[in-house]
């Protein structure tokens, strides 16, 4: 029996290519990714590397668009797939401009500061 491995992120650009290395390995991939920063074109370029026939794509290279923040979406990939062996997870948002990030973390840390001084 070939076991089933659950990628999150897997339209990603490290999820497509560890999907690449479970399929050559033998294993089966379920991909859960609402391609938010990733695109299906991935998975057709995964099924091209693998080699991967019209009926092996669908069987053993499976896409749900889903969020994994939404919890009923992503109870129901469970429901509707076989047993996972295992699940590597890729999925997160990128970060747009580490400028803005470095003043964000700034302003959240000066406001902490505040909020503790004013309270003593």
């Amino acid at each position: 029996m070939t076991r089933t491995i659950l990628v999150t992120g897997g339209c990603g650009f490290i999820g497509s290519h560890t999907s690449v290395l479970l399929l050559e390995a033998g294993y089966n991939v379920v991909i859960v990714d609402n391609l938010v920063n990733a695109s299906a074109k991935s998975l057709d370029r995964v099924t091209k590397i693998c080699q991967l026939t019209p009926e092996q794509r669908n069987t053993r290279l499976i896409h749900h668009n889903v969020d994994i923040c939404d919890e009923a979406a992503f109870r129901k990939v469970f429901e509707t797939s076989p047993t996972f062996s295992a699940c590597i997870h890729f999925a997160g948002l990128k970060v747009r401009s580490n400028i803005w990030n470095l003043e964000y973390c700034r302003a959240v840390l000066v406001h902490e500061q505040e909020k503790h001084h004013t309270h003593k």
